[in-house]
């Protein structure tokens, strides 16, 4: 397995409980998956404990992997249902009673190119659980409301309206943010 990785081969050798290969396994992909992790954790100590779990089931689960579609793919699946399982096992997901009330126009102009990857992170870790684990499931992994809802044990309407919420949070923040740094950048210029 030098140059170009053999998925198939390192998956056959898991799946024979080799440690060697878990490690390899490993190696490859805990940096994307911490990644992942940390989307839907409040810290990076929750994210590590999530990306545990989900390495610790891919190895236990292996045998349920079927060669059939990516490795990788599959292993994001495994390490995002760990995350959600601690959220319902915390019963931390809620309604929001009238989707109109947070329904508005997001203003995107050019904050986005003001705002650093770590800043907008930061803000999605600083939603509330069940606002971050809806925004997540919908707006990255790219799951509709009604398998978030079947995911997460709430109906299509609570995750539409955990979803809008978690938007006008963001977008005050983001606003709140880029306010700031225009009043900085006035200063400066005086």
């Amino acid at each position: 397995m030098t140059g170009t990785i053999d998925w198939d081969e390192l998956v056959r050798l898991c799946k024979k409980n080799r440690p060697d290969a878990q490690q390899k396994v490993y190696n490859l992909l805990s940096s994307k998956m911490f990644a992942v992790c940390l989307r839907y954790a409040k810290d990076r100590t929750e994210a590590e404990d999530i990306l545990q779990d989900g390495f610790l089931r891919v190895f236990t689960k292996i045998g349920l992997f079927d060669f059939k579609g990516s490795f990788e793919g599959w292993v994001r699946r495994v390490v995002v249902n760990c995350a959600l399982e601690r959220y319902r096992k915390q019963n931390l997901l809620y309604s929001v009673s009238e989707i109109a009330d947070y329904d508005t126009h997001l203003v995107v102009d050019d904050v986005l190119s003001e705002i650093s990857a770590s800043e907008l992170m930061q803000m999605v870790q600083a939603l509330t659980p069940q606002y971050r684990m809806v925004f997540n499931l919908y707006a990255i992994e790219g799951y509709s409301h009604q398998e978030i809802g079947q995911m997460l044990g709430i109906t299509e309407s609570t995750s539409k309206s955990n979803l809008s919420r978690a938007r006008c949070i963001l977008q005050e923040k983001v606003e709140a943010l880029y306010g700031q740094r225009r009043q900085d950048v006035r200063l400066l210029s005086k």
